[in-house]
């Protein structure tokens, strides 16, 4: 299983709301995906204690994570439509997200705490 995680920053000309709203009604593409989830940022005011004790970077607008299942990513990332796929989503990224500001890497899960199994 594939997990890639997106660190989103929203275009300067969105507020915070615009670009959750358009994330989450416009831009949910399923692209074969196994779980697509999307983490929304609660109101800036929550997160300004914790940000300046630890000093921390502005916070992201929101987190999207992705699972797929590797085997078919492989077998189908060379397809004609699977390429077309990618270049529309990227296109409608580029409507509400800043790219340059926007971390995207693939990660390997260390479940520590799962209380939903127990």
């Amino acid at each position: 299983m594939l997990h890639l995680i997106f660190c989103l920053r929203r275009l300067p000309h969105l507020t915070r709301e615009e670009f959750q709203r358009y994330w989450r009604e416009h831009h949910a593409a399923v692209l074969g995906m196994r779980r697509y989830v999307q983490a929304h940022t609660t109101t800036p005011g929550m997160a300004q204690a914790i940000t300046a004790v630890r000093a921390a970077p502005d916070p992201y607008d929101g987190v999207a994570e992705l699972w797929f299942d590797e085997q078919v990513v492989m077998s189908r990332s060379a397809m004609p439509e699977a390429l077309e796929a990618g270049r529309a989503l990227l296109e409608d990224e580029r409507r509400f997200i800043d790219l340059a500001h926007s971390p995207i890497f693939f990660a390997q899960e260390h479940v520590v705490i799962d209380s939903a199994c127990a």
